[in-house]
C-alpha cells in the first residue's frame, strides 16, 4: 500500500521568524507629523501676515509724508497763477514724484526677493526702519512749513481764512509785555487745580478757560461796573450753563464769588455757546462776551445769514469784534508756558515756527 508523503511544510515551519522593528523614540510616525505640520500652518501664515502687514503699513507712511513734503514744497516754490512760472513747474514736479515713485517700488521688489533669502525680517524691519527715520524728520522746520504749505493747497479758501486769523493771534502774543504776561501766569497758579477741575468736567481746553479768565479778569477775582463777577466776570449766564454747574457741582446754591462755583459756571456757560455756535470757536467766545441779552449772537447770525467770524465781524458794529484773537493769544501763552515751561519771544529765532507747531489751543492750526 502506497503511503503518500506529505510535503505541505506545516504551519509552525512555514512561519519565517522576522525581527521586530523597533520605533524609536526620537523619530515620531508620520501621522504625528502630519498633525504637527497642520498645527504649525495657521501660525506660519498669521507670522507671514503680520510680517507683509508691517512692510506695507511701513512703506504706505513714507508715502504719506513724501507726498506732503513735496506737494508743500512745490505749492510754496511755485506759488502763483502764471502758467510757465508756476502752473507747469507744479505738474511737473508731481510727474517727476510719480516717476520716482514707480522706480523705487520696481527696486524694492527686487530687493525685497533678495532679503527673503537670507531672512523673512530682513524686508520688514528695513522698511520700518525707513518709516520711523522719516518720522523723525516730522520734527524738523522745513517738514512744518512744508506741511503748512500743503494745508493751505488742500484747505483752499477755507484754510486761507484760517491762517489769517491765526497769524492775527500771534501778532497779538507779539505784541504781549513778556513781563506782563509773566505776572499774569504766576497769579494763575493758586486757581489751576480748579480751573482744571472745571476743564475737566465740561470736556474743555484747560488753556481756553485760563485765556477767558486772562481776558476777563487778569486772575484778578473781582466785581466790576458793569456787573461782572469773579474770575470770569459772569453777568447773564444762561439756564441751561447754570444747570449742568448745579449739578457738577453737586449743590443748589451757587456763588459766583466763590472760585470753584465761579470757575464751574464760566466753563459751563462756554461750553454751552460752543455747542450752541456748533463748535465755532471763534463764533462761541463772541456769544460768551456778548451774553444772552437780546438774542445773543444767534439773532445777529439768523439776521444777516453769517457763517463764521470771517463774515459776521461787519455786522459786529461797535461789539468788540477783537475778543476772540485776546483770548487766544493769552491761551497761546498758557500753552507755551506748558509746553516749554517758559514764554517764547515770537521774533527770536525760529521761535515763531516752533510756536506755530504748537497750535492755537482750539484752533487746530499746529504744523
Amino acid at each position: 500500500m502506497d503511503k503518500t508523503i506529505n510535503f505541505s511544510p506545516s504551519l509552525e515551519t512555514n512561519k519565517i521568524a522576522r525581527p521586530k522593528r523597533k520605533r524609536s523614540s526620537q523619530s515620531p510616525p508620520k501621522k504625528r507629523l502630519a498633525k504637527q505640520s497642520r498645527k504649525e500652518q495657521p501660525k506660519c501664515f498669521k507670522r507671514k501676515v503680520l510680517l507683509t502687514s508691517i512692510e506695507i503699513l511701513s512703506l504706505i507712511s513714507i508715502a504719506f509724508c513724501l507726498i506732503i513734503m513735496l506737494l508743500g514744497y512745490s505749492a510754496s516754490k511755485f506759488s502763483g497763477t502764471g502758467f510757465f512760472n508756476s502752473l507747469l513747474p507744479f505738474a511737473g514736479s508731481i510727474l517727476i514724484f510719480i516717476l520716482f515713485s514707480c522706480i523705487f517700488l520696481i527696486a524694492w521688489w527686487k530687493l525685497r526677493k533678495r532679503l527673503q533669502n537670507y531672512s523673512e525680517l530682513s524686508s520688514p524691519t528695513l522698511s520700518l526702519f525707513f518709516a520711523i527715520t522719516v518720522a523723525l524728520l516730522i520734527n524738523h522746520d522745513q517738514f512744518a512749513l512744508a506741511y503748512g504749505n500743503f494745508r493751505t493747497l488742500i484747505g483752499g479758501k477755507e484754510e486761507v481764512g484760517r491762517i489769517t486769523i491765526a497769524h492775527q493771534i500771534y501778532a497779538a502774543y507779539r505784541r504781549q509785555d513778556v513781563t506782563q504776561l509773566q505776572k499774569m501766569i504766576n497769579r494763575s497758579f493758586p486757581y489751576r487745580s480748579t480751573v482744571e477741575d472745571a476743564a475737566r468736567s465740561f470736556d474743555v481746553d484747560i488753556n481756553l478757560l485760563q485765556g477767558i479768565i486772562a481776558t476777563e479778569s487778569s486772575f484778578i477775582p473781582r466785581n466790576s461796573r458793569d456787573g461782572g463777577r469773579g474770575l470770569f466776570q459772569l453777568t447773564q449766564v444762561p439756564q441751561t450753563a447754570m444747570s449742568q454747574a448745579s449739578k457738577k457741582l453737586g449743590t443748589e446754591k451757587i456763588s459766583f464769588d466763590n472760585p470753584r462755583h465761579n470757575a464751574f459756571v464760566g466753563a459751563a456757560t462756554f461750553k454751552h455757546y460752543l455747542t450752541e455756535m456748533k463748535g465755532d470757536l471763534f463764533l462761541a467766545l463772541l456769544a460768551y462776551n456778548i451774553g444772552p441779552a437780546n438774542g445773543g449772537l444767534r439773532s445777529i447770525v439768523q439776521s444777516y445769514g453769517a457763517t463764521d467770524f470771517t463774515t459776521i465781524q461787519p455786522y459786529l458794529q461797535t461789539l468788540p469784534r477783537d475778543y476772540p484773537i485776546r483770548v487766544l493769544s493769552y491761551s497761546l501763552a498758557f500753552r507755551l508756558w506748558q509746553e516749554k515751561g517758559r514764554l517764547l519771544a515770537y521774533e527770536e529765532g525760529n521761535n515763531a515756527i516752533q510756536i506755530q507747531r504748537i497750535g492755537i489751543p482750539g484752533f487746530n492750526t499746529g504744523l
